[in-house]
């Protein structure tokens, strides 16, 4: 931490106090980067409009790496992001964009050696017992070394940061703040405050130049995630870490994107891009501490079949509220409520309060109900980010910095994901731990999301399940049944109790309901005794909310008696566990719960009388 105390952190009032006074810097800088972007943009066009861009993609894509990587590490790391998007970019580019992750040009050996000793404050061979002679690889912000510790003979990787490379990135980001400024004043149709995104991405770059905060969230993440087998992530050496040099531990490993060397191994790249959307999906709506950066140079394959994180420069965090939010967003988004759909955008901080959301839920049912129509193996992440950005565009939204970075996480991984398999989705690899979440977390709301699922989806999927070929109602019901009547299903069965009272408690009322309003008035008046309120004390909305659950219970079971698919095996399992010990005490505790409810509802009716 002491040798951390000076380093730099962004701050926007310095960039423009330092920059403001150098314009022909500034000047200089913006001409150079609009004639390496503009001459390479006027080379597509010719070659478009000589019916050669096919052709000459390859040499293009050289040439777009080459430019990228002449305009220093803020384009680079623009350049990586489009290497891992195989839906935005054509095979010749990702390949060689893919350049971008860790072949980068390296700076002379001296300066890196030197910097090492300047910064741990003891000579190389102190140090070192053995270190590469060149860098084993160079990323956008540093080059990486391998070496043996002296003292202990330990195998190691060692980050050396780049010199000079503050003065580049700051200077970048003053103009990029500069364009965001034009953009709000200007660009009507983004909503979004591009400064404040522009803002939160600099911030994290400039947390990638400290080191010592970088190990820091190496060891945070650890500790979170690692405790799964498939998850390795290295220790860090604090004795030889400072604001510029990170060493940690030395991973044997292949790149992710790299698959025919993954398989080689015997591995398979698919299993590796599963773990990383579930250990994702855990840094985002679990802990909130999620990698923001996870391109195939920070992603290695281990012979044992590990998934490594090694670079853990740009890390974000999920507000708390945030994470049930979204959760229950999928949820809503599956349910096709779009009314909760546009309600959950307060809690994700999209809108504030005092905005109608009610003009936001025709533009959600329009998108949503043609992409949801589409079978479920069409609907990829990108789908629903299109979609939803072009709802953004339309209306007042404000999204916050946190899911810009959420987006690129999940894009990047999806993007990996692709070059194994072009159908593969993200979205369809979330499935089992958003009902591994909806099953077993105590949170109040997303209990009241996994009942809402349950019913809205059950009743859909018997209407509508075969038409399409990816789900059956057997698919559907398996998560439920086999939590419910495992041994780790208690939290379940309690709330299936709770439900099972809800349930009875609907039918009994709703059918005593229905009889009072069939009777004649003037027994009704008998009945009433004189008061106008009718003979059961409920809200119109507690009745209405009761007799829509009850209409659901018997729509779906007249469904069940009525399909000509329908399977009784799915009934099988809840047979079988009838005949167990804990099923006897689960129906004793819904009939108890039964009794009680209905005795409070005959003792409310006796008083109020």
């Amino acid at each position: 931490l002491a040798r951390a105390a000076n380093a730099t952190v962004y701050s926007p009032q310095v960039l423009a106090a330092k920059y403001a006074s150098r314009p022909l810097k500034v000047l200089l800088r913006m001409m150079e980067i609009i004639t390496a972007l503009g001459t390479f943009a006027l080379k597509l066009s010719v070659d478009q409009r000589r019916g050669q861009l096919d052709q000459r993609k390859r040499q293009r894509a050289v040439e777009l790496t080459k430019t990228l990587t002449r305009l220093g590490p803020t384009f680079v790391k623009i350049g990586q992001g489009l290497s891992t998007r195989p839906d935005i970019c054509p095979p010749e580019y990702l390949e060689e964009l893919a350049e971008l992750q860790d072949a980068l040009p390296t700076f002379p050996n001296e300066e890196a050696f030197a910097c090492i000793e300047r910064e741990l404050g003891m000579p190389l061979d102190s140090l070192y017992s053995a270190i590469s002679a060149e860098p084993i690889a160079a990323a956008s912000l540093g080059q990486v070394y391998k070496a043996q510790l002296k003292c202990s003979g330990q195998v190691v990787a060692i980050k050396v940061q780049r010199p000079g490379i503050e003065e580049a990135i700051g200077l970048d980001f003053y103009l990029l703040r500069g364009i965001g400024f034009l953009i709000n004043k200007h660009v009507d149709f983004i909503s979004t405050n591009v400064v404040a995104l522009i803002d939160e991405f600099a911030k994290r770059v400039y947390q990638e130049l400290n080191y010592v905060q970088e190990g820091q969230n190496a060891r945070r993440f650890k500790k979170l995630y690692a405790d799964k087998k498939e998850v390795l992530v290295p220790d860090i050496y604090w004795d030889y870490t400072s604001a510029k040099v990170l060493t940690m531990d030395w991973v044997n490993g292949v790149k992710l994107s790299e698959q025919e060397a993954i398989e080689k191994q015997g591995l398979k790249m698919l299993d590796l891009v599963n773990v990383g959307v579930q250990c994702s999906l855990r840094q985002l709506l679990e802990y909130g501490f999620f990698h923001a950066d996870p391109h195939p140079g920070n992603l290695l394959a281990t012979p044992e079949g590990k998934l490594a994180f090694i670079d853990f420069g740009m890390m974000s965090e999920t507000p708390e509220e945030a994470r049930s939010a979204i959760i229950g967003h999928v949820v809503h988004m599956v349910n096709r409520d779009y009314d909760a759909m546009a309600r959950d955008y307060y809690a994700l901080n999209f809108l504030t309060c005092d905005v109608d959301v009610s003009p936001i839920v025709p533009a959600l049912r329009n998108f949503f109900d043609d992409a949801l129509n589409s079978t479920v193996s069409e609907l990829n992440f990108k789908t629903i980010v299109d979609g939803l950005g072009n709802v953004l565009y339309q209306y007042p939204f404000n999204v916050p910095a946190y899911y810009a970075l959420i987006l690129r996480s999940l894009t990047v991984l999806e993007g990996l994901a692709l070059y194994a398999d072009p159908n593969f989705k993200v979205l369809a690899a979330s499935y089992p731990y958003f009902a591994k979440r909806l099953l077993t977390d105590p949170n109040p709301y997303l209990r009241d999301a996994l009942i809402d699922l349950l019913w809205n989806r059950l009743e859909n999927l018997l209407v509508q399940g075969r038409k399409d070929k990816d789900f059956t109602t057997k698919e559907a019901l398996q998560p439920v049944l086999k939590l419910l009547l495992g041994p780790d299903g208690e939290e379940l069965r309690v709330l299936l109790v709770k439900e099972a009272v809800c349930v009875t408690e609907a039918i009994v009322l709703g059918t005593m309901i229905d009889a009072y309003k069939s009777i004649p008035d003037f027994m009704k008046g008998l009945i009433n005794n004189g008061n106008t309120s009718g003979p059961f004390k409920l809200s119109d909305g507690e009745q209405a909310r009761m007799l829509e659950l009850r209409d659901r219970v018997l729509r779906i079971w007249s469904l069940l008696r009525s399909s000509d698919d329908f399977d009784p095996s799915l009934l099988q399992p809840i047979l079988q566990v009838l005949e167990e010990p804990e099923a006897r005490n689960l129906g004793g505790r819904v009939f108890g719960g039964i009794t009680q409810r209905l005795a409070a509802r005959l003792l409310q009716q006796v008083l109020r009388y």
